[in-house]
């Protein structure tokens, strides 16, 4: 007779599923929208916390209000990795939180990494380098370039801690997210005193301590169980961050599964059971929210380019899905390297868009938009070449997120990574990994020994109606454009550095 609450809180949105455990099936869903703060410079990418917090208890208020409430037993929580959330000693918000997507960090990054001795000594000491993306040079920007609001400072959350602390009053970071903040050592799952130091010795009393990711976070607060209509002893679980939570969510718990996320960002990930370390720093070393690890890619550049062109040329989403497919694989020679925002992985945080190949054969709407979504889909396989080349090979891929929902672009998906793919039947991945990992964390209170693939076997499964399999030809021709997009990205670095003093 029990019920769980899966939340997902994203960039753009916030969803939340109940997950029915008799049925092994979602039985209710919310969607509620938050927006990205206007108006700041380039690279800066930033949300009000507080509006997190108001589409939570909207979205947690529609599914409640579609179930009996006195079944609900506890809430899991999934958010957008990476964020800062600056917290003073009484927990207020100091400030706006910046974002994974925020690439205003640049000199931060290369402070720290000249502090602790350059790119191999960061490996060596945390198990992945500083990227912009990170929480770790968030905190030192904050320290040089907002004094006043650093000298408040007191505690340090990641966003679905700060969604953690709201429903429980608790401060509290478990292994999963807490990988991702560059101030972890990912293979001994402790906070990292040579990343601390170098930032500020005082951040190690600031940073709450790392739990497993199995634990409960506490129970509802009164005030907030009372505006939810829920029972007091409702649960939160210690949550995770979403790319953790959407490998639980694809039951990507165990060797052999690969999940690829193509939203506002693109990642893919596949479960391991000692750390994947890369020597190059291009795969995060990340830990999941299971016990394991996740090593995993990640792009910044997906639906946004492809929503970009699509709104360029006044398409509906079926005009344009209907324009790539009238194009032919490879888009008339055309390549987009697709770094509108910059990307990640590779790591060009100065880089821009980049359109080659154009004549007057394929200067139209079709052709650029097949190369916008096959240029994001080449970008994603960069990473994927890479976690080959670490030993984490895919027979499948599990996908979701908005491009999953495309035939075409799950076929063009099929034919660049050369393996199957197929959709989920539960889309809300993230937001269903959160239900199934409270549930689990629940029964773990009881028998320690319970695995999470108990929960997630029967609940997760593909929709084998939307399985591609790769068209060996159209495979090899990507294979060659696959060469001319990575080979431009690397040999244009020098010019995006150029043309970023330009436009300051």
């Amino acid at each position: 007779m029990s019920l769980y609450i899966g939340i997902d809180s994203g960039t753009q949105s916030t969803k939340a599923v109940v997950l029915d455990l008799d049925q092994r099936r979602v039985v209710a869903e919310a969607r509620a929208p938050h927006q990205l703060i206007a108006g700041l410079p380039a690279g800066h990418m930033e949300q009000h916390p507080q509006d997190w917090l108001k589409a939570l208890d909207r979205v947690v208020a529609e599914v409640v209000a579609k179930v009996d409430a006195k079944r609900i037993c506890g809430i899991g929580i999934s958010g957008q990795q990476h964020g800062f959330v600056p917290l003073d000693e009484n927990g207020a918000v100091i400030r706006p939180a910046k974002l994974w997507c925020d690439t205003s960090t640049t000199a931060e990054c290369e402070w720290l990494t000249k502090k602790l001795g350059g790119v191999k000594a960061v490996i060596r000491k945390a198990g992945l380098p500083f990227l912009p993306g990170y929480t770790a040079p968030k905190i030192l920007w904050l320290k040089r370039h907002e004094p006043a609001n650093y000298k408040r400072l007191r505690h340090v959350l990641l966003p679905h801690d700060f969604l953690n602390f709201y429903l429980t009053g608790r401060y509290f970071m478990e292994h999963g997210d807490a990988s991702g903040t560059a101030l972890m050592d990912v293979r001994t799952r402790r906070w990292s005193k040579a990343v601390i130091n170098a930032i500020d010795p005082r951040l190690a009393d600031w940073l709450p301590p790392i739990s497993s990711s199995d634990a409960i976070v506490g129970a509802l607060r009164p005030e907030i169980a009372a505006k939810y209509g829920l029972a007091t002893d409702v649960v939160v679980s210690a949550g995770g961050g979403d790319n953790m939570m959407g490998a639980i969510g694809t039951g990507n718990v165990k060797p052999g599964v690969v999940t690829a996320s193509f939203g506002t960002s693109g990642t893919i990930y596949a479960y391991a059971e000692k750390p994947v370390v890369d020597g190059q720093g291009e795969i995060a070393a990340f830990c999941d929210s299971t016990g394991g690890w996740l090593p995993l890619l990640c792009t910044m550049n997906v639906t946004t380019v492809t929503e970009q062109t699509r709104a360029l040329f006044g398409q509906e989403h079926a005009d344009f899905a209907e324009a790539v497919e009238s194009a032919p694989a490879g888009a008339g020679g055309l390549v987009l390297l697709p770094y509108l925002a910059g990307e990640r992985t590779p790591n060009v945080p100065d880089g821009t868009g980049v359109l080659l190949g154009l004549n007057a054969k394929n200067f139209n709407a079709p052709h650029i938009a097949r190369a916008a979504m096959e240029g994001v889909t080449m970008g994603m396989n960069y990473g994927l070449n890479r976690l080959a080349a670490l030993g984490v090979r895919a027979k499948e891929i599990r996908v979701t997120g908005g491009g999953a929902k495309s035939p075409v672009w799950r076929q063009i998906m099929a034919d660049v990574f050369g393996v199957p793919v197929v959709g989920m039947v539960e889309d809300e991945g993230a937001a269903l990994g959160g239900a199934i990992q409270a549930a689990w964390a629940l029964a773990r209170q009881t028998n320690p020994r319970v695995k999470i693939t108990k929960f997630t076997e029967g609940i997760v499964a593909v929709k084998e109606s939307t399985r591609c399999r790769p068209d060996k030809k159209r495979t090899k021709l990507y294979q060659e454009f696959q060469r001319v997009q990575d080979e431009l990205g690397e040999n244009l670095r020098d010019v995006f550095k150029l043309q970023r003093r330009l436009a300051e």
